[in-house]
């Protein structure tokens, strides 16, 4: 069975965040045309998402040293476990949702934390002698954002990170294609707000059915 993440990185739902409403958009219209496809949902603001600190690194260290498992500390356990779980689940979908807002010209800090995560030796790429080597090479990823301003064009485009790092990973992870669906403009032009989001969520049901 095809497993899709859907991975949202937003406060807010979808009543209040334009990402989300064309991210919900495009969700109700992937499962409408894949009724036999299994949407799992990662709320990465409702989920525990370790970050890679020192009791990561002195549980992996003790593991690399030849320690058992049961020999770490509580708090090691914990957080190297659900690391392995987050990077075993993404190894194993077969697409990529990511929903993110724009803020501060990528996008919250907990989806670099989830990005981290997965982002392992051995299961997202592999090294080799003539370099790192992705390992996703049969998935595909769709990152939809919306931006208050224009960041798509022009000088502004090169201060856009959030998007350009997505890209920049799924490739390095071996993910051959990546799409994107980018809202912008509804803080720059107030008066066309609910005309971005209607048109936000029309490409995102469109996506839905074709993603």
């Amino acid at each position: 069975m095809t497993q899709v993440l859907y991975i949202t990185a937003h406060p807010n739902d979808e009543t209040t965040s334009f990402s989300m409403a064309a991210g919900q958009s495009f969700i109700n219209s992937y499962k409408a045309t894949n009724p036999d496809h299994e949407v799992v949902h990662i709320d990465l603001y409702d989920t525990f998402i370790p970050l890679i600190d020192k009791d990561v690194f002195s549980g992996w260290g003790k593991l690399q040293s030849g320690e058992e498992f049961n020999k770490l500390s509580e708090t090691e356990q914990q957080k190297v476990n659900r690391l392995n779980e987050l990077s075993d689940q993404f190894a194993a979908a077969d697409k990529y949702v990511f929903v993110t807002p724009f803020w501060n010209f990528s996008f919250p800090a907990v989806m670099k934390a989830y990005i981290d995560a997965v982002a392992v030796a051995g299961k997202a790429f592999k090294y080799t002698a003539e370099g790192a080597v992705g390992l996703l090479t049969d998935k595909k990823a769709l990152h939809i954002q919306a931006r208050g301003g224009y960041y798509t064009e022009g000088p502004a485009a090169e201060m856009e990170m959030g998007n350009r790092y997505l890209k920049t990973i799924m490739s390095f992870m071996g993910v051959p294609t990546y799409e994107e669906l980018i809202i912008e403009g509804h803080n720059a032009n107030p008066e066309k707000a609910e005309e971005i989001k209607a048109d936000g969520m029309k490409r995102g049901k469109e996506l839905g059915q074709t993603f």
